[in-house]
């Protein structure tokens, strides 16, 4: 199961988010996007639990929890859209 988490403090690494989720069950991978510049955090992430009731219940348990003073945002994954490039300048 693909879970998007969203709201993040800016402060909150991947293995922050593979400590609050891994209290759920078993995670496969944990990430939190950073901008490709900059390198700081995008304010969100994904993360990925093989096991179906386990992804269900940590969203359960964690939308809406405070995380840093901030409420994350935490639901299923949507598939990625194919989107055409920018150009970067």
């Amino acid at each position: 199961m693909n879970i998007y988490v969203g709201n993040l403090p800016f402060s909150v690494s991947d293995q922050d988010l593979e400590t609050h989720f891994g209290e759920f069950g078993e995670v496969s991978s944990a990430r939190v996007i950073s901008d490709r510049d900059t390198g700081r955090s995008k304010g969100f992430g994904f993360v990925e639990m093989p096991n179906q009731a386990e992804g269900e219940e940590a969203i359960k348990q964690l939308n809406g929890r405070e995380i840093d003073g901030r409420d994350i945002r935490v639901n299923e994954a949507r598939p990625r859209e194919d989107r055409p490039r920018r150009p970067r300048f």
